[in-house]
């Protein structure tokens, strides 16, 4: 490790959704050694590296390659942390073919959920955003209605950590803090340190419950010509690479556990060959993890794709080609595993038209299509209730077999 702060970093603030274990290991601390409270009350340190089997705190995912359908809801930290907004979330699940929620553990605010653990405390941000009190108790109301967990970390779009780490970012050229557009700075891909601290948050979220981890924000930030040149201290190898090499240190910690591991990606990864510039590439990352999420929101889509004059008005055209292609990747990658492809759909509008139960029915169909079952959607505030009516009472297959 190149710093003590970083070891400090690592295991401060817990939370794109990448064993290895001695190469990610900080400093030559054991994973072991690091304990992993995650509530006010909670003193012991969790055991070693061994996965915990069932148990009253939460049932694990036992076949990696589990063929049941998960069909989720996103929930931000803000809903989570709600208790009347939880049972409103719940009733939906417990009403339709509802069957998981991601919910936000680590994003850019840091960490959503309460610690006594010295090492993650710097870097768990949060500063008015408030935590969830209970994640242990929240996991068990959950597993009670049969509801899957599903832990999104926000992984390298970090500014929490970035702030309090600053010998961890991506860097300009003159050595100080890059940042994007947006003002964000963001920690380095390639730092050893910042991928461990995200695999043991990753752990420590899996010792209170969780079934699966998804990493978000498994890639670099754009390279946009306006902006300063990115300076990646101790780069080695191409972007692609890098994620695909964390992604394989961090699922294999997270299958000792009995837990799926999942990633976002952007969805033109889908149908491009190679890696985008921010180094996403689906032949590398497919193979690795146990499901891939590409975010094919129709009104991210430009103009002329797929032939469409306006994709976000055509909503089964777009997912149905972009999940298909996917598909066929994974053939060819021998990807076999039938619900490796697990879409986000889009519960939000953005332009024109509104974005309603129809465009969610139309987003269904297209993933069915294309020869898959699951999917997750996404609202930033996650208020489902407009789309509810496009929801079945009761989870059934209707993907197409290719």
């Amino acid at each position: 490790m190149r710093s003590l702060s970083l070891v400090t970093l690592a295991f401060a603030a817990c939370g794109a959704g990448d064993s290895r274990a001695p190469a990610v290991t900080a400093a030559g601390v054991s994973a072991a050694s690091v304990p992993g409270a995650v509530s006010q009350d909670t003193t012991k340190k969790p055991a070693a590296a061994t996965a915990p089997t069932d148990s009253a705190r939460g049932r694990r995912i036992k076949t990696l390659g589990d063929s049941t359908p998960v069909r989720g809801l996103y929930l931000n930290r803000f809903a989570a942390q709600s208790t009347k907004r939880m049972r409103e979330l719940i009733a939906i699940a417990d009403s339709t073919e509802i069957n998981a929620f991601v919910i936000d553990v680590k994003d850019e605010f840091g960490l959503n959920f309460k610690t006594v653990d010295p090492l993650f405390v710097k870097n768990s941000g949060g500063m008015g955003h408030g935590v969830m009190t209970d994640v242990r108790a929240l996991l068990d109301s959950l597993h009670a209605h049969k509801i899957i967990t599903i832990a999104r970390i926000v992984t390298f779009k970090d500014p929490v950590a970035a702030a309090a780490n600053p010998q961890h970012t991506i860097r300009k050229t003159d050595g100080t803090p890059w940042k994007d557009k947006k003002n964000t700075t963001w920690v380095n891909p390639y730092d050893r340190d910042i991928w461990e601290y995200n695999i043991r948050v990753a752990e420590t979220m899996l010792r209170a419950g969780f079934d699966e981890i998804q990493f978000d924000y498994i890639r670099f930030p754009e390279p946009y010509k306006s902006l300063p040149t990115q300076v990646f201290p101790g780069e080695k190898g191409p972007k692609s690479q890098v994620l695909a090499d964390f992604l394989t240190a961090a699922c294999d910690r997270i299958h000792k556990f009995g837990a799926r591991c999942t990633a976002d990606v952007f969805g033109l990864v889908t149908t491009v060959n190679g890696a985008l510039e921010i180094g996403q590439d689906w032949s590398k990352l497919a193979p690795i993890v146990d499901a891939m999420l590409p975010m094919v929101y129709p009104s991210h889509y430009p103009h002329g794709a797929f032939g469409l004059e306006r994709p976000n008005a055509e909503p089964y055209k777009v997912i149905v080609a972009a999940i298909t292609k996917a598909h066929q990747r994974n053939d060819k990658l021998g990807v076999k595993t039938p619900e490796q492809v697990r879409p986000w759909l889009q519960a939000f509008t953005l332009g024109k038209p509104a974005y309603g139960p129809d465009q969610i029915k139309e987003q269904k169909r297209a993933v069915y299509d294309a020869g898959y079952d699951g999917w997750v959607m996404w609202h930033p505030g996650s208020k489902y209730e407009p789309f509810v009516p496009a929801l079945e009472r009761t989870l059934l297959s209707h993907k197409k077999k290719l």
